[in-house]
């Protein structure tokens, strides 16, 4: 594979430049990167960088993680989209190439660039493994059989590590035939090598393990533990044949591992804990999947494993492996063989030996704290994949009590007590046993909404008086940050226990953590803020069958204390560390999108938002305090801007130049909030608009804006906002058939049909049928053309909706007729195959209402539906409303529970380019039927006027063409409403 020179000299350069302090070089190097990734060669390019060993490392770097980001998105899937487009994909010729020459590349990088060439490796082998690569697994054990015969053992662990890579996916897999066949190839071939390379690297451990140097051992180490990281993957979804045949040999090692203790100076390089750790995880897996094949070394590995964490060692591993460790005995405490556990001297020697040590703060917690504040809180609060001690610790207790619930309950509180009483005695050095204490209580008390009735250690009531509510109201709150953490994130576990009167007393407390030193307390105060005010309570709807879910604090709770607290946030937000905290910026987001906030407040904090975005726009590098950021724009105006008009002149000189530099700079991550944020200045403008807003006026019809997917359904709705401001802008200068070319090419992908969909619905709602009658049949012609190869549900639910509107807004007669413009006869057509059969499965309170109104209208008004001819038609349509309104009459039985976040199940999830709705720049869709109360009563009246113009005609075709069901259904709503069919 030979690449130009001069062409890798090029890349590199464009790596070192995307690395720049310089903003506007960096952005430049980016913008050059994503560009060139459609250029033929490209990939082949980036891998040829990466293994060229002229070229600095960092370069080097950069090239293998941009080839595997683009191999994980553009190589050919197995089952491409119908729609997908060809360019999308790496090209046979270059996938080719890459297989032929990657796995070489990959044994000889180096080790950081080494790791990412293994991933893209198992993601191309993802789509074409085995099946369309077949030559990938002999090559790797053919050389696998030569490394080991050599003796080299960083070449085996190169091997293996491309082998660990490729297997990785049969830990997820959904288990199938097709999965099952793919792991059976694997076994056949590599299951046999895996244990003679596993057994002959062993007993080289144990002849060399006395003599040889950490750094003479460490590779061997490496070589077991990736050995049992590929054992774990082939066993991921059966215990294979192979596997149970020689359980006893791995069994034999593991157990080994575990129980022999090395060199002082090895334990102390990690590596053999590593080891064990990789152990702890396969034991665990035979006892969670097969617990009757493991049960006769069962005894002997609790032993060795409980040895182990009562072991005193300086391993910089222990900690993991006490992770790893602890898990695999909490998984036999909640086995059929607790009773390993079950003796009152077990049990003591548990909480004493295990739980409790690991349960209290370590120097590596507070270095982590004090240096790392993010990690540690992902740790701590959020339940990151990587475990802690301390909540290991925690879930083995909770185990135990799954089956001795008084028992553990008892020992636990005494500790607690234990805890407390050390700390009385010497609050300034013991304040680690009241953390302690506080976190026991955290992890084992029943939560709201949690299962399994948690384990009563103390008086909940008593617990937060005597113990939390000191520390919220000591004089002295910047003290023991650690424990002041552990204190708010207890509020924050528990929020939903405490009343209300009881948590807008201690506010004033909690927002004097706003402005706490430590990032980690000032934080968890802001997240406990956010967390209360999204709290909602189940409350019956008066006077029909249906719950709800109402927020327990409004802006009247809030409002005495919104100022102080966006101003704290503020002040935090200009800590070190913080600048870019997506934990203040979210709780600066909720309580400007519940609060009232107006005059000068209004203009400080858009004045600080608007800063911060200036800055952001610089690097932008957190997509979650970003959107926050964004979010918190889109509050402040709305709820601001739409309480005090008189605001928006303010908005517009201070969004416009940021925003327009987001476009200008072509801040690509920014576009879609961007276009949202214009979208909510034009919705609270009064017309005429402004210059500016027609320059973006004229940007938004440009078909080059549109090219970007992620940016579509944020154009889609400042089209609305300009739609709804100057309709009659269409008819000018050509305009109205741009936007349709538009239309077209959102209509041709999958990807983005909804937000045509979304266009037209736009159109329709906002302009006259004077402006829209020349472009009809141009409408329908895409629309049918596009159901021919396109008869999804979602597709023909989109089409159907789009209809009922037309005929709300413009009415039956002008439905039909364009319709049948295109082809005589097609409306009836498309009634009867599509919007008839596919009526009953519309979703969407609005959508529900919209299309069961305006199927009543047909078949109540429209002339093709009453001719005699169409009597069956009539009949099948009637069955479909009546189905329709009896489904969404029982959804609407159920608790509509609106309790997630929004706003946090949209958060990014990495720093691609993607759409992100902005909830608080959004406004509910607007009801064109306000008329119309109950889509029921108006089907059974408009049924009832209709019936008593030809009294008898109408209930012989119900009688036959209506499905019993829904016939009792409709003379239950007919008498419900007082209504007869005549």
């Amino acid at each position: 594979m030979e690449v130009p020179p001069e062409m890798l000299d090029t890349l590199a350069g464009c790596f070192a430049q995307s690395l720049s302090p310089d903003a506007a070089a960096r952005r430049a190097a980016e913008h050059s990167l994503a560009s060139s990734e459609a250029s033929p060669g490209f990939a082949l390019t980036l891998l040829g960088l990466a293994s060229s060993p002229r070229h600095d490392l960092p370069a080097r770097l950069g090239a293998s993680v941009h080839f595997k980001n683009l191999l994980r998105r553009i190589w050919p899937k197995p089952s491409p989209s119908p729609d997908a487009d060809d360019a999308d994909h790496l090209p046979p010729s270059e996938c080719a190439i890459i297989k032929a020459h990657l796995l070489q590349l990959l044994l000889t990088a180096p080790a950081l660039i080494q790791a990412q060439l293994s991933e893209a490796l198992a993601a191309a082998a993802a789509s074409d493994f085995p099946a369309k690569w077949e030559s990938l697994l002999p090559s790797i054990v053919s050389s696998l059989g030569t490394a080991l015969s050599a003796g080299d053992v960083p070449a085996t662990n190169s091997l293996l590590s491309a082998a660990a890579s490729l297997f990785s996916r049969f830990r997820n897999a959904f288990d199938n035939n097709a999965i099952r066949l793919d792991l059976k190839y694997c076994l056949e071939n590599f299951a046999a090598p895996l244990l003679e390379v596993f057994l002959s690297t062993s007993r080289r451990l144990q002849a060399t393990a006395t003599t040889a140097s950490p750094p003479e051992s460490r590779p061997v180490f490496e070589c077991l533990r990736l050995c049992c990281e590929i054992f774990y993957s082939l066993n991921s979804i059966d215990l294979p044949e192979f596997f149970e045949d020689h359980m006893r040999e791995w069994m034999t090692e593991f157990r080994a591992f575990l129980t022999t203790t090395y060199p002082p100076s090895i334990e102390a390089d990690g590596a053999p804990d590593a080891l064990r750790a990789a152990v702890c995880d396969n034991l665990q897996l035979y006892m969670e999947k097969y617990e009757e094949e493991f049960r006769g070394y069962l005894k002997e590995f609790v032993e060795a494993v409980w040895g182990l964490l009562m072991a005193p060692t300086v391993s910089p591993s222990r900690g993991q492996l006490a992770v790893t460790a602890i898990r695999f005995l909490t998984t036999v405490a909640e086995s059929v063989h607790h009773a390993l556990f079950g003796s009152p001297e077990a049990m003591k020697q548990i909480c004493d030996s295990v739980v409790v040590p690991n349960l209290r703060l370590r120097d590596d917690d507070e270095e982590l704290f004090e240096g790392n504040w993010v990690e540690y809180v992902r740790r701590d609060a959020e339940g990151s994949d990587a475990d802690t001690l301390r909540r290991a610790a925690c879930r083995l207790l909770r185990g135990l009590a799954a089956n001795y619930r008084e028992q553990v309950a008892t020992l636990v509180s005494a500790q607690v007590q234990q805890m407390l009483v050390a700390y009385a005695v010497d609050r300034t050095h013991n304040w680690k046993e009241k953390d302690a204490a506080i976190y026991l209580v955290i992890s084992l008390m029943q939560k709201p909404g949690a299962t399994g009735g948690g384990t009563p250690v103390v008086d909940m009531e008593s617990f937060f008086t005597s113990v939390i509510v000191p520390e919220l109201q000591t004089p002295d709150w910047q003290s023991e940050p650690m424990l002041k953490a552990t204190v708010v994130r207890f509020l924050k576990e528990f929020k939903d226990q405490i009343p209300k009167a009881t948590a807008l007393a201690l506010l004033p407390s909690v927002m004097r953590f706003l402005t706490h030193e430590s990032n980690v307390v000032h934080s968890y105060a802001a997240t406990f803020i956010e967390n209360l005010l999204i709290i909602k309570d189940v409350v019956s709807v008066p006077g029909a069958n249906v719950v709800t879910r109402a927020p327990r604090y409004v802006a009247g709770d809030i409002n005495p204390y919104a100022q102080q607290i966006v101003q704290s946030l503020s002040k935090a937000l200009s800590f070190p560390d913080s600048y870019e905290n997506p934990y203040l910026m979210k709780c600066l987001m909720r309580v400007l999108g519940i609060a009232n906030i107006a005059g000068q407040i209004a203009h400080e904090i858009t004045s600080r938002l608007v800063g911060i975005l200036m800055e952001v726009c610089n690097n932008p590098k957190n997509p979650d305090f970003n959107h926050y950021l964004f979010e918190a724009l889109a509050a402040v105006i709305g709820r601001a801007g739409e309480q005090d008009p008189s605001l928006l002149p303010m908005f517009e000189a201070s969004l416009f130049p940021v925003l327009q530099r987001i476009l200008v700079e072509d801040i690509a991550e920014f576009w879609p909030y961007a276009f949202q944020i214009f979208a909510q200045l034009a919705n609270l403008s009064q017309p005429p608009l402004s210059q500016n807003y027609m320059q973006l006026f004229g940007v938004l019809l440009s078909n080059a804006t549109w090219d970007r997917p992620p940016c579509v359904p944020a154009l889609v709705r400042l089209l609305r906002a300009f739609l709804r401001k100057i309709p009659n802008e269409l008819n000018q200068e050509g305009r109205l058939p741009n936007i349709l070319a538009i239309f077209r090419s959102l209509l041709s992908r999958s990807s983005t049909e909804d937000s045509a969909f979304f266009m037209l619905n736009t159109l329709v709602e906002n302009v006259g049928f004077d402006i829209m009658n020349p472009s009809i049949r141009e409408i329908w012609g895409a629309l049918f053309t596009r159901l021919q190869t396109r008869q999804a549900v979602k597709f023909v639910n989109s089409l159907v909706v789009f209809m009922s509107l037309v005929l709300v807004k413009y009415g039956p007669g002008i439905l039909v007729s364009s319709v049948n413009a295109i082809q005589p006869g097609i409306f009836m057509t498309i009634l009867q195959r599509f919007w008839t059969s596919n009526l009953k499965l519309i979703k969407g309170a609005l959508e529900v209402k919209l299309t069961a109104v305006a199927s009543t209208k047909l078949i109540c008004e429209s002339a093709v539906l009453l001719d005699a001819a169409a009597a069956q038609t009539w009949g099948k349509l009637l069955d479909s409303i009546v189905a329709l309104l009896s489904r969404s009459d029982q959804d609407g039985a159920q608790e509509q529970n609106d309790g997630v976040d929004a706003t946090d199940s949209q958060r990014t999830s990495g720093y691609s380019v993607s759409f992100v709705r902005l909830q608080y720049a959004g406004k509910s869709e607007d009801d064109l039927l306000k008329e119309v109360n109950d889509p029921k009563q108006f089907l059974v009246t408009s049924l009832a006027t209709l019936s008593a113009q030809s009294p008898g005609r109408f209930g012989p075709i119900i009688e036959q063409h209506v499905d019993p069901v829904n016939k009792g259904a409709l003379i239950q709503l007919c008498t419900a409403y007082n209504s007869n069919i005549v």
